[in-house]
């Protein structure tokens, strides 16, 4: 269905109960800004080359001081989801059109419709530094903050994949505030901005003695690990580490 145009020179108003996202009180309030926002075009409320509301609206709706909304806009901005024109206002930037993509899944959905139950032990949420090489990862500073998590899924109670993943909070600005018990990163990061591109790595290689003992397995059973980064509005949105025991996983693919 083809959403209906809104002029561009109206900016986006919602009913201010419907400003504040759904986040941890611990996150950063530039960041809940940026939630609200990218919330907002992940639902399509907010569409290409829309202008959204003012930084004195933002203030006033969201409940927070305007170098807050300052900082949330120009770290958009700078990310190229944002285009502020001076004397004009803030627009939503135009997505860059999907490139062919390899099909890739949601572990959970892969395992229910083999009839069996999934479930995820969830390890490590949190904050961290890149590195440098991480910073060249995503194209950003050494020193940039990104969110990392780490967690097994398990199929009937087994171990099949380890999975290590770093997030640009500049795209997914709200990822420590989910339950990876209860979702999955692949289902929050899909369902939150557009899939542009993805870069996928698989290699054969003996697990860390960490990976090791959460996938159940001994430290010279080789792994197959894919190493995946994706883009979101034209920029690095994620890199993960998904291994998986070699003796309990395939790797294959159909094309038609």
């Amino acid at each position: 269905m083809t959403r209906a145009a809104r002029p561009s020179s109206e900016p986006v108003l919602l009913e201010a109960h419907r400003l504040r996202p759904a986040l941890s009180a611990a996150t950063p309030r530039y960041q809940q800004v940026k939630a609200f926002i990218l919330s907002r075009v992940a639902t399509g409320e907010f569409g290409a080359e829309d202008r959204i509301p003012s930084e004195n609206e933002l203030v006033k709706l969201c409940g927070v001081s305007r170098v807050t909304v300052n900082r949330a806009l120009r770290e958009l901005a700078d990310a190229g989801l944002l285009k502020r024109v001076q004397g004009v206002g803030t627009f939503i930037a135009e997505s860059k059109p999907p490139s062919a993509l390899l099909e890739f899944r949601d572990i959970a959905d892969e395992i229910r419709e083999r009839g069996n139950r999934h479930e995820a032990r969830v390890h490590l949420l949190t904050s961290i530094r890149a590195d440098a090489e991480l910073a060249r990862t995503f194209g950003l500073p050494p020193g940039a903050e990104l969110f990392r998590a780490e967690l097994t899924h398990l199929e009937n109670g087994v171990p099949v994949q380890h999975e290590a993943r770093c997030v640009n909070p500049t795209v997914f600005p709200d990822f420590l505030a989910q339950d990876f018990s209860r979702t999955t990163p692949y289902r929050h990061l899909t369902s939150s901005a557009p899939l542009e591109r993805v870069e996928h790595v698989v290699e054969a290689a003996l697990p860390e003695a960490e990976v090791a003992s959460r996938l159940d397995i001994a430290m010279g059973e080789p792994c197959l690990v894919v190493h995946r980064r994706t883009w979101s509005w034209g920029v690095v949105a994620t890199r993960a580490w998904l291994s998986h025991p070699g003796s309990r996983f395939r790797l294959g693919s159909s094309l038609d």
